[in-house]
């Protein structure tokens, strides 16, 4: 668990210090700095294997984002993004009735770009970016898998997609409502003990959400 823990935070440590790095160069030019924090709904996802399968639980979300306008109505951004959410499976060897095998985190950190389309006061956008997720599973379930092991954290390339609208209430306040797909590269890795062998799977899922969030232009 120390060794996760530590692992986690150099990742958050490491991408703050570029983050910093980053946007610090851009600082120069940019013309308006953008900062929206969200809360918002996950909807979760299947990876199946053969007939059986691992579902990723519907969850809550929050997150983070700072932009930088570097030309008219594009800004460039730095995010990040929390989920905690529950796996379960069905397996017809390990668990023939679908069951939660583990809790899980993931933390998203980001770096991206979104192009705004503003008439008046209502600013409806698209935008992408590129970045890694770390999935931390923990509380596994060892009443009804003896033989799990200990799942460490797991940093995987992630992609993501948004589209939305912020609507100002005036030049520096405003809210944001906006969907987004997620896309975790090779998400989860999870192996089930069953006796002499198990299973091992992952792949890359597609996650859609919603989130809503307050706009601040400084």
């Amino acid at each position: 668990m120390i060794k996760h823990y530590a692992s986690f935070k150099i990742s958050v440590l490491s991408f703050i210090f570029m983050s910093a790095l980053f946007l610090t160069g851009l600082n120069g030019n940019a013309q308006t700095i953008e900062i929206i924090p969200s809360y918002g709904y996950q909807f979760g996802a299947k990876l199946n294997y053969g007939n059986n399968y691992l579902k990723l639980k519907d969850s809550d979300q929050w997150g983070i984002s700072v932009g930088f306008e570097t030309f008219d109505d594009t800004m460039i951004e730095v995010s990040y993004t929390r989920q905690s959410s529950e796996i379960r499976i069905r397996d017809i060897i390990a668990s023939p009735v679908e069951t939660r095998l583990t809790d899980v985190n993931g933390d998203w950190f980001l770096v991206g770009g979104t192009k705004y389309f503003p008439n008046g006061n209502i600013r409806p956008f698209v935008g992408g970016a590129l970045g890694v997720v770390v999935v931390t599973p923990n509380n596994e379930n060892r009443d009804s898998f003896p033989n799990i092991p200990s799942y460490g954290s797991d940093t995987n390339f992630a992609f993501t997609f948004k589209g939305g609208v912020n609507i100002m209430f005036s030049e520096h306040v405003g809210i944001n409502i906006q969907g987004n797909l997620m896309f975790p590269v090779n998400y989860g890795g999870f192996y089930v003990g069953t006796g002499g062998g198990g299973v091992s799977v992952g792949s890359t899922l597609v996650m859609g959400g919603v989130s809503g969030g307050l706009v601040f232009r400084i």
